[in-house]
């Protein structure tokens, strides 16, 4: 058959002789344009897993998977990518999940399915917590040892040396308890990467920027030494989620447990503002890394901390909730960074894809590059850097005798510390072996003698 002049007239584009690019030479010519290359003297490692973008909780539920979309599209487009180790991890294991987790919870999330029946009309509760906050989709169990395995590649990467910094944005979910689901959280990844961790590291500080208390994590070493929790968030026992994290909360009452004193608080109220957080993170993480001495940091960057959250309640911009990764960053310790709360996923995306850019050492552009994809998603804001005070402004609670306050809080807790704790090295902390349980008996005892003295005072 005789091709038609159409055919016959048309000459592929050769790079270059036309105004029209592809996405990668779009791509490339971002990374000359803004100097993205391999960072000199450490290795970046970036864990994603594009499955899990794809799981939705319900179209009335805040949390949004599509935010890791947003934000791997950001730092595909601005060619950072380039610049770092790429894994796709697997899922973890069953058996990787129940070094934390209980073996009947865990069973629970691989057999339920949104038809089962997890209502229970006696006691008006779904099982293992489940229901509005926590609830039963397709592709679950999936969802949670995706996440949960970048995490645990992720701590891996940083044992083995082949990474210094390791990026897990799915990751980061701190509320999961041992037994159960809590605050959109079902695996507590963090606690199984800091477990991974343990192993070659004697101490991990771990940090949590998220608006919301980490109460998973901090009950979960609550009898060690071995790790420090140290958690920035709002708190209001009786109108917040979840209602722990007091100044005051810093482990057991027991003087003479490990844990004694290695949970510490930063209880927050409405409307902090820029300036103030970044002083406040820098005044409390400096002293803290200087008396604990940790061997490595996972730092939780929860980006409903951001003004104009769904959920949150700060007025704090990018660049400032960046600027804790820059801080925690110059410590030159192996750092885990992971994600966490984020309802916005617009801001959310952009947080994250800038806090990459400062993991790598880049400068990248302000506005977002022209072949993102989704950009449309931005509206009129296609800037890396939002006002993000356009999205309603709280009235800011924090004075400054209030913070100044709150600094010396935490500076008389690590008085109780002793230099940092010496440890010998075995496969796993003995406190979070066999028995376990006693010591969570132990805690819910103490904790509930808490709240009754607070109640009583």
């Amino acid at each position: 058959m005789t091709k038609t002049s159409v055919v016959q007239d048309y000459k592929h584009p050769q790079p270059g002789s036309s105004s029209t690019l592809t996405i990668d030479e779009k791509i490339q010519r971002e990374i000359r344009n803004n100097g993205i290359r391999k960072p000199k003297g450490y290795t970046v490692s970036y864990h994603a897993n594009p499955e899990m973008e794809k799981m939705h909780f319900g179209p009335k539920h805040p949390m949004k998977p599509w935010r890791l979309t947003l934000t791997n599209k950001i730092v595909m487009a601005y060619g950072m990518h380039s610049a770092m180790d790429l894994y796709l991890p697997r899922a973890a294991t069953s058996q990787e999940l129940k070094e934390f987790h209980r073996d009947d919870y865990i069973e629970f999330l691989q057999r339920v399915t949104p038809s089962d029946t997890t209502f229970d009309p006696e006691t008006q509760t779904y099982a293992y917590n489940t229901g509005d906050d926590c609830p039963i989709f397709d592709g679950l169990y999936e969802y949670c040892s995706s996440y949960a395995g970048a995490s645990l590649d992720a701590a891996r990467k940083l044992t083995n040396h082949q990474s210094d910094i390791a990026i897990n944005w799915s990751g980061g979910l701190h509320h999961a308890k041992k037994t159960e689901a809590s605050g959109f959280c079902y695996i507590n990844d963090i606690v199984l990467a800091i477990l991974q961790l343990l192993l070659h590291h004697p101490r991990v500080l771990y940090i949590d920027i998220d608006v919301h208390h980490g109460d998973g994590v901090e009950q979960a070493f609550w009898s060690t030494d071995r790790v420090m929790t140290l958690s920035f968030h709002k708190y209001d026992r009786a109108e917040f989620f979840p209602g722990t994290g007091a100044l005051d909360d810093t482990g057991p009452l027991n003087n003479s447990s490990p844990g004694a004193h290695h949970s510490l608080n930063v209880p927050l109220h409405d409307g902090i503002q820029d300036e103030q957080y970044i002083r406040l993170f820098e005044d409390i993480v400096r002293p803290c890394v200087r008396t604990y001495q940790p061997t490595a940091i996972v730092l939780q960057c929860g980006a409903d901390s951001l003004g104009g959250d769904r959920l949150g309640c700060f007025n704090v911009g990018i660049k400032a909730h960046a600027s804790c990764v820059a801080f925690v960053k110059k410590f030159n310790l192996p750092l885990l960074v992971l994600g966490g709360g984020g309802y916005t996923p617009r801001n959310v995306a952009k947080a994250w894809a800038y806090e990459t850019s400062l993991c790598i050492g880049a400068e990248v552009g302000e506005n977002l590059p022209a072949h993102t994809p989704f950009l449309e998603h931005f509206g009129e804001e296609k800037t890396l850097f939002p006002d993000l005070s356009s999205l309603g402004r709280y009235e800011n609670k924090n004075s400054r005798v209030y913070l100044e306050s709150v600094v010396m809080g935490i500076q008389e807790q690590l008085r109780y510390l002793h230099g940092a704790p010496s440890v010998q090295m075995q496969h796993i902390p003995p406190d979070l072996g066999a028995f376990r349980d006693d010591l969570e008996r132990e805690v819910l005892k103490e904790r509930s003698t808490q709240r009754v003295r607070g109640v009583c005072s």
